[in-house]
């Protein structure tokens, strides 16, 4: 397919779900998470190793890896105060990916990680900090954000229109499902989905919280109120496009030219992780947890040249209109 056809099959992806996601929320955001994740974790990390994670070292993908190995021990050995290094260690990977992405010199590199050291030091008594990089950044500014930056982008690169819709209809979207709310489409969230979304719902409360769409009265009202609805069709949109987008971009991907070893181990380390989830869904969620993270960690350095290349373009853009 030509750019043009990828940015249009682009714009009917996102039209498609958020269509699915005003009916079925929670459903859709466990199968798109459940069946889809895994494959886009496993694709989109063989892809960046490629590409050497878009750094400029060749083992700078090692110190993403160690310091997820680190956030994920944490996470499952919690001690009184190892839950305020999960966001340490996030926004360590997130500011450590800007040395690698524009230095090459260890000298360099190293005061960088000393300043990103001390930053966090300063930002961690935020009272936001923990929800914007613990809770938001892995997540939604992950799925929605992050794939917006990386659309546009592209967009400027080509000189797009029918990007430029791609990118606007996501945006026109997003803001569709927080003015239209029909309370006609609420309906009673199965136990089942209840019990396999459990792990996510303080997602949802924070976002609820920042958009100030009311107080919850508990936990369980995600599933049953009206804000609850209106955020869960703006995640389950957010991730089930996230993962379309990148299996759109078969040109990125180039499926016929991995190695057959390769494309057989994708398939079956795919096949028994939907096979997991399908089992215990929570039990899917904490064996696939390091998968899930170490993709958003390795993927740090292309989200920086998203935003280093954003910059170029308008630049650019800016002088040929001078």
């Amino acid at each position: 397919m030509n750019s043009s056809t990828i940015h249009h099959v682009n714009t009917s992806l996102i039209i498609i779900s958020c269509i699915i996601a005003f009916f079925v929320p929670f459903e859709l955001f466990l199968f798109s998470y459940g069946v889809l994740g895994p494959l886009h974790y496993l694709t989109e990390i063989g892809w960046l190793h490629k590409k050497n994670y878009f750094t400029k070292g060749k083992y700078d993908f090692l110190v993403l890896t160690a310091t997820c190995i680190v956030m994920v021990y944490f996470n499952f050995n919690p001690t009184k105060h190892s839950i305020g290094y999960l966001p340490d260690l996030i926004a360590f990977g997130l500011l450590s990916s800007i040395a690698f992405v524009f230095m090459k010199d260890w000298l360099y590199r190293v005061a960088v990680l000393i300043l990103a050291v001390i930053s966090i030091s300063y930002l961690n008594d935020a009272n936001t900090y923990f929800t914007w990089i613990a809770i938001f950044l892995p997540t939604i500014i992950h799925v929605f954000i992050f794939t917006w930056m990386f659309m546009l982008y592209g967009t400027l690169k080509e000189r797009s229109w029918p990007g430029i819709i791609s990118i606007i209809t996501l945006i026109g979207c997003a803001i569709v499902i927080f003015v239209v709310q029909p309370q006609g489409l609420f309906y009673q969230v199965s136990e089942f989905s209840q019990k396999s979304y459990a792990l996510f719902a303080e997602l949802n409360v924070r976002l609820i919280q920042f958009f100030q769409m009311g107080e919850l009265a508990g936990v369980e009202q995600i599933y049953t109120s009206n804000a609850g609805f209106v955020i869960m069709r703006f995640i389950a949109f957010a991730y089930t496009y996230h993962y379309l987008n990148w299996f759109s971009k078969t040109s990125v991907i180039k499926w016929h030219q991995v190695p057959k070893k390769t494309l057989i181990a994708t398939i079956v380390v795919w096949l028994l992780s939907v096979a997991l989830y399908a089992y215990d869904y929570s039990k899917g969620l904490k064996v696939l947890f390091f998968l899930s993270f170490l993709h958003v960690f390795l993927e740090f350095p292309l989200n920086i040249t998203s935003f280093r290349g954003i910059g170029k373009e308008l630049s650019s853009l800016g002088k040929s209109r001078a």
